[in-house]
């Protein structure tokens, strides 16, 4: 196991051309009179087995669940999203304040919170109070991609954790299933992101599923005529509300525990799961073509959504004594 987790952290780095004898700095930013600045390689004395201890966890949970990538990545999205990549959704309510559990977007949707609790414990215990809950996610992210198949990318490492959650702020800002190009744009717009940024970010949905409350307007053809989905499924309600076993269907029905570009495909014949992601391929001329342009070339999807994960984690909230690195992420110190 040492040797591979090695291995693949050698690959990272030849396969982006990064240098490892000096860290390159990125400076970021989030809002105004926010800046940040992320660094390649942060870990590399203070804790160097970091990367490894993540992927060997990742890897793990992967194989005794291969949804668990999609989850992990979509654990990182939503967290950049609500006030820059600070690790706030991991947080529980408190006496003092309602998290983003529990806002509409993450109500028994997120899952893989036991995977980040795994990993955060391990650290703990090699290297304390070093690794932040906001690069454990960013890590996770960029493995979970990999080990489905997809690119890989040097994450920038350097987040402060949040000492804080907003319900509020998660229910306002991450974009909805049912969203419009134009409200998904606005979305990506208030944190920094571009139009490109949207259709490439949103090839996350190559992997993972979706409940069927996410998608109940493409059964009725709402949006156009829904995809060829199994109507049983969700024919009845769920019979439970739990992220683990509510109903659900795969966002992309042929190859869904692959990370590829047959998303893409499967917009241009109408068959996108979620109203949001057909949007793509109907609403828009301008990303029509990004998607067109995904379907042709494979590898110009994998550059772009590096590029695009990379913009993303970029997004720092918290900077300095406003933040912290947490010993539990469910909580604050």
């Amino acid at each position: 196991m040492a040797n591979w987790v090695a291995a693949f952290l050698i690959i990272i780095t030849l396969e982006l051309g990064i240098s490892t004898s000096a860290a390159t700095l990125n400076e970021t930013c989030l809002g105004a009179d926010i800046s940040f600045q992320l660094q390649f390689n942060l870990y590399q004395n203070s804790c160097p087995e970091a990367e490894s201890i993540v992927f060997s966890w990742v890897q793990s949970a992967v194989a005794v669940d291969p949804r668990m990538a999609a989850s992990l990545l979509r654990l990182h999205f939503h967290d950049c999203f609500v006030n820059g990549c600070d690790g706030s959704v991991l947080l529980d309510d408190t006496a003092t304040f309602q998290g983003e559990k529990t806002a509409p977007p993450n109500l028994n949707s997120l899952r893989g919170f036991e995977v980040i609790d795994a990993i955060k414990s391990d650290l703990e215990s090699v290297c304390p109070e070093t690794v932040s809950c906001a690069d454990v996610l960013a890590i996770a992210a960029r493995d979970s991609v990999f080990l489905t198949g997809g690119p890989s990318w040097e994450v920038q490492m350097g987040r402060k954790d949040g000492v804080s959650a907003s319900k509020a702020a998660a229910t306002a800002s991450l974009p909805g299933p049912n969203s419009t190009v134009a409200v998904l744009l606005a979305n990506f717009q208030n944190v920094g992101l571009s139009l490109n940024d949207v259709v490439a970010l949103s090839g996350a949905h190559t992997i993972g599923k979706a409940r069927c409350s996410s998608f109940s307007s493409r059964i009725s053809g709402g949006a156009g005529g829904g995809p060829d989905i199994n109507l049983q499924l969700c024919s009845s309600p769920d019979l439970s509300t739990t992220a683990t076993t509510a109903a659900v269907a795969e966002l992309d029905k042929g190859t869904p525990f692959t990370f590829d570009n047959q998303y893409y495909t499967n917009l241009l014949s109408g068959e996108g799961l979620l109203p949001s992601d057909q949007a793509l391929a109907g609403q828009d001329q301008e990303t029509r073509m990004i998607v067109e342009t995904y379907v042709e070339d494979s590898d110009r999807f994998f550059e772009d959504f590096k590029a695009s994960m990379v913009r993303m984690g970029s997004l720092v909230g918290v900077v300095g004594n406003t933040g912290e690195i947490r010993r539990n992420c469910r909580f604050v110190n």
